[in-house]
């Protein structure tokens, strides 16, 4: 049984991580490790994970471990988050799990994937409360068309990290985007896909909240592409960008 590592982390943001816990306990895998990097909170998320902790301490199969301090930003406390981890499968879960089965069936995928998968991923849709503001279908695709994986749907072998290193700090919105890059380049390294919603992502991510980051995350992106000895850097932008636009679907 491998054991996955769903990193999560949070800075005042006390009602999305009691969305993101309330959905870890109702996974059905019987072998989860949470580790929660919190950026020294001062809207109660401490209580929050006291309370998490309380909850589930005699529950077999899901632990937890967290730390609450201050830290350089999403991407430092995600690469924390992974420092803190033992897990064979890393995810970063900072969303809600839309249904009980969404790990079992991440992990699953990955472990009839064959040598040469390395991870997998599924759809997810974008959510404001309970509203569901656009869904992403992502399907298969190569790095070279365009394509990229939703990151929050993404579930990796530990040794992805191992190999290729952890998210580049450097970057404002686009770390995720250059940490995919990073493996993906490399077309022997193959991610299983999951033809379901499996993740609700809450609406206003570092790499969507507004028209200003809209275009770092295109410079950014860029950047990743070019620094990682990717041909054809500006075409595969592009044509990313034009993914993106015809690949959300608005909520009917």
């Amino acid at each position: 049984m491998k054991k996955v590592s769903l990193l999560v982390t949070v800075y005042n943001a006390v009602d999305n991580l009691a969305v993101t816990l309330q959905s870890i306990e109702e996974q059905d895998y019987p072998d989860i490790e949470v580790v929660i990097v919190d950026g020294a909170s001062k809207d109660g998320t401490v209580d929050l994970i006291r309370q998490f902790e309380e909850r589930i301490k005699d529950r077999t199969g899901l632990v937890v471990r967290w730390v609450s301090e201050p830290d350089e930003g999403l991407y430092d406390a995600m690469n924390k988050a992974y420092g803190l981890s033992n897990g064979d499968i890393i995810a970063v879960c900072n969303d809600r799990l839309c249904q009980p089965e969404a790990v079992s069936s991440l992990v699953a995928a990955i472990e009839t994937g064959g040598v040469s998968c390395v991870g997998a991923h599924a759809d997810l849709v974008y959510v404001d409360g309970e509203r569901v503001v656009r869904r992403w279908h992502m399907g298969e695709g190569k790095l070279s068309e365009g394509w990229m994986p939703g990151h929050p749907t993404l579930f990796l072998k530990r040794e992805v990290y191992e190999k290729y290193g952890l998210y580049d700090t450097s970057y404002h919105c686009a770390a995720d985007y250059e940490f995919m890059v990073r493996f993906l380049k490399d077309e022997n390294n193959r991610l299983a896909y999951v033809p379901k919603v499996l993740v609700a992502m809450f609406y206003g991510g570092t790499s969507n909240a507004g028209i200003r980051n809209y275009f770092v995350s295109f410079r950014e992106g860029y950047q990743a592409l070019k620094r990682n000895g990717v041909g054809f850097p500006l075409w595969i932008t592009l044509r990313r960008s034009m993914r993106v636009l015809f690949q959300f679907g608005k909520a009917d």
